[in-house]
């Protein structure tokens, strides 16, 4: 199965293309343009390099959240745009999910760890053991003290964070007691093949939407509308 997938839902911009679990092509750029001027030009260059047309994909991705409320809405539209009248089956990827399927094969606790500001993280718990990644929690956005007090009866595990939040978490939960393994430099941030492993999984478990049905996945409301709440709220005092 052909599958064309994306992440945008942090500073990186990152799209691969796979065949099943086979890695045919990961494109990312970390240069601080905006995902909406790179993305669509990343994919038409490596689908043109593998000889493969939009046609030819089976399976379309994207992490829809946590993450950067811009990010998230740039590579759900992505996914919309181009299955649009295609019927090509849609994976909702979370953001979350896919940074612990980065450290897929490495035995211990995985806690992806993205920076969502207000002193607070977005973050999960998983563990990979067995040949498999096991959801621990759902998606939160907590702050490091409460993440710290959620990791404190796996210690004596080895313990990897994973994400753009990666330094100050690393930092933040060592100085409350939490003792961390180090995690390969390669792997701390996110990218669209493990995307593609998430999304295949879905497709196998017959959870893929149509591109009505892919949407974004917000665990706060959107700074815009935190401020338009607010100016109803002052307006009506």
């Amino acid at each position: 199965m052909i599958t064309l997938s994306f992440d945008s839902t942090a500073k990186i911009a990152s799209v691969a293309v796979t065949d099943d679990e086979k890695l045919l092509a990961l494109y990312s750029i970390n240069n601080g343009l905006t995902q909406s001027e790179l993305l669509m030009p990343m994919a038409e260059s490596m689908l043109k390099s593998l000889k493969l047309d939009f046609s030819d994909i089976e399976l379309l991705a994207a992490s829809v959240g946590p993450g950067s409320f811009t990010g998230v809405r740039i590579g759900t539209a992505l996914v919309k745009g181009i299955a649009f009248g295609k019927n090509i089956p849609c994976a909702s990827v979370s953001t979350l999910e896919a940074l612990a399927e980065n450290l897929s094969g490495l035995s211990g606790i995985i806690v992806p760890a993205m920076d969502a500001r207000r002193s607070q993280l977005y973050t999960a718990i998983f563990e990979y053991k067995d040949g498999e990644m096991v959801r621990l929690t759902e998606d939160m956005a907590i702050s490091i003290s409460e993440l710290a007090e959620r990791l404190m009866p796996y210690e004596g595990k080895k313990i990897y964070i994973v994400g753009d939040g990666y330094s100050v978490a690393v930092r933040e939960l060592e100085k409350l007691g939490i003792e961390l393994a180090e995690t390969p430099v390669l792997l701390r941030e996110e990218n669209a093949y493990s995307v593609a492993k998430v999304a295949l999984k879905l497709h196998r478990e017959g959870k893929t939407t149509s591109d009505i049905s892919h949407l974004p996945t917000y665990l706060r409301v959107p700074q815009a509308e935190r401020e338009r709440l607010e100016r109803l709220k002052n307006e009506n005092n």
